[in-house]
């Protein structure tokens, strides 16, 4: 007991001198977001965010995780742009989501959001400026695309600040110790496709019924309309339920990769990752022409994905993400020459690749 006690007196001293110490850097925050208001600059800034985490991460040496230092500076410098400005940040809602998570992961919790019913209304929301920042999913490594955010890319404006991995974790939640049998499930009807082995395992005569989102069923727990939703742990904390199964999704690596919009352009980090919108000409060989200039300036391409245009039948939009910034002079030289091909082209943004 003497021992923990020495321990304990040691941990209250470092805990007070890093108090200090967080206060000295909010100081300096302080004083960085006067500079900033002065010559109009952005408070959230991607690149220093990732050039911080870059840093923290290479200079750690344990045995604190690298992901418990990611969570804890996230909280940092969450707590240290609300002190320059109250930033507010949009979200496909309601709470509790995937992309609330995310955007919370992205953010911190010391700004404010604002949850939106549908993805279009995130987008209004930056573009009225009502919201500084929005937080959109767009595609699942087991589902594929999100096909109404690529759509919106099509006519807004706004541009692709930043992305945010998500490893998306399903649970099975009840109101209660209950222990009776269970016959429905709620949730979103992509959720019960990415834990279907494991419902039809455990509950092969549950009715499954599908809503709006994750939210909304754990929700409907919540009143007593349904006997279990599958959601997130932090759907179970926001609605008081309890988790009986933890982790039912089929595949250990199902993740969402969300993009954070605003208007801002993100300069050149030298880990950055470039996407592009554009639709070709209708005539042989248009996607062989289109590609080339990317095979001969050896630049990579991360992602394509095509998506109907609604304004013309049989006419396609093609969303391109690849390796590199716009500023790099292998992805410059790309798109000049990939204008000469192309009936539309639209740079969406470059920004920093998350790890």
């Amino acid at each position: 007991m003497k021992r923990l006690k020495i321990l304990r007196n040691k941990i209250d001293g470092i805990d007070t001198a890093m108090l200090e110490l967080l206060n000295k850097r909010a100081s300096l925050t302080l004083s960085i977001g006067q500079i900033k208001a002065k010559s109009s600059k952005p408070v959230f800034s991607p690149v220093r965010e990732s050039d911080i985490y870059s840093k923290l991460l290479k200079s750690n040496k344990g045995p604190m995780k690298k992901e418990s230092v990611k969570a804890i500076y996230s909280e940092i410098m969450s707590a240290s742009l609300a002190l320059q400005d109250r930033l507010k940040i949009a979200f496909l809602g309601p709470k509790a989501t995937f992309t609330h998570i995310a955007a919370l992961k992205k953010f911190g919790k010391s700004l404010d959001y604002i949850e939106c019913a549908s993805i279009a209304d995130v987008f209004t929301e930056v573009e009225r400026q009502r919201a500084n920042y929005g937080v959109v999913p767009i595609e699942n490594s087991t589902e594929g695309a999100v096909n109404h955010t690529l759509d919106m890319f099509v006519d807004s404006e706004l541009k692709i600040c930043s992305e945010v991995y998500l490893p998306i974790e399903h649970n099975l939640l009840v109101k209660g110790n209950t222990g009776r049998a269970i016959k429905n499930v709620y949730s979103r009807y992509e959720v019960f496709a990415q834990c279907r082995i494991w419902l039809e395992k455990n509950f092969p005569c549950a009715k499954l019924i599908s809503c709006a989102s994750t939210t909304e069923a754990a929700m409907a727990v919540a009143n007593g309309k349904a006997d279990s939703a599958i959601a997130s742990g932090l759907a179970a904390e926001t609605y008081r339920l309890n988790i009986k199964a933890r982790s039912i999704e089929d595949s250990a690596h199902n993740i969402t990769r969300f993009l954070v919009i605003g208007k801002q352009d993100i300069r050149r980090t030298g880990n950055d990752k470039t996407s592009i919108l554009f639709s070709m000409n209708d005539k042989a060989g248009a996607l062989h022409d289109v590609l080339s200039p990317f095979k001969k300036n050896r630049v990579n391409l991360t992602k394509i994905e095509s998506r109907p245009s609604k304004k013309r039948a049989w006419k396609y939009y093609f969303f391109v993400d690849m390796q590199g910034h716009l500023t790099d002079k292998k992805i410059a030289d790309s798109i000049k020459q990939l204008r000469r091909y192309t009936s539309f082209l639209k740079i969406l943004g470059s920004y920093p690749t998350a790890r």
